[in-house]
């Protein structure tokens, strides 16, 4: 995770320890130490597959957002993710698509800012 994201863990560690610390270590050492720590795809492909997953499923924009962001900090284009959301809307439906083009949108116009 910290690969993606060098503040995430802390940040989840921050948000989810005093309540649900096993939720931190789940996330930490199935998710993203078992599953997405293997070599089988390439950092681009993994966030392709995980931000058109969460695009479809429309009610994880927190993790969408996450994604969206890290996809950029390994060398995903705006234009690649536009792709995908455009890609979505054939899979789950222009509502998802649209809901994604808004987060990939804010995280547009934040990464400006900074």
């Amino acid at each position: 995770m910290s690969k993606l994201d060098s503040l995430q863990v802390e940040k989840l560690k921050n948000i989810y320890n005093d309540f649900s610390p096993e939720l931190v270590k789940f996330t930490l050492e199935y998710g993203y130490g078992d599953i997405f720590s293997r070599d089988n795809l390439s950092k681009k492909h993994r966030q392709i597959a995980t931000i058109a997953a969460l695009t479809a499923l429309g009610n994880a924009q927190p993790q969408l957002k996450f994604h969206i962001n890290s996809g950029m900090n390994i060398g995903l284009t705006t234009e690649n993710i536009e792709d995908i959301m455009l890609l979505m809307s054939v899979y789950s439906g222009f509502p998802s698509a649209i809901n994604g083009m808004n987060i990939l949108k804010e995280v547009v116009i934040e990464r400006k800012k900074k």
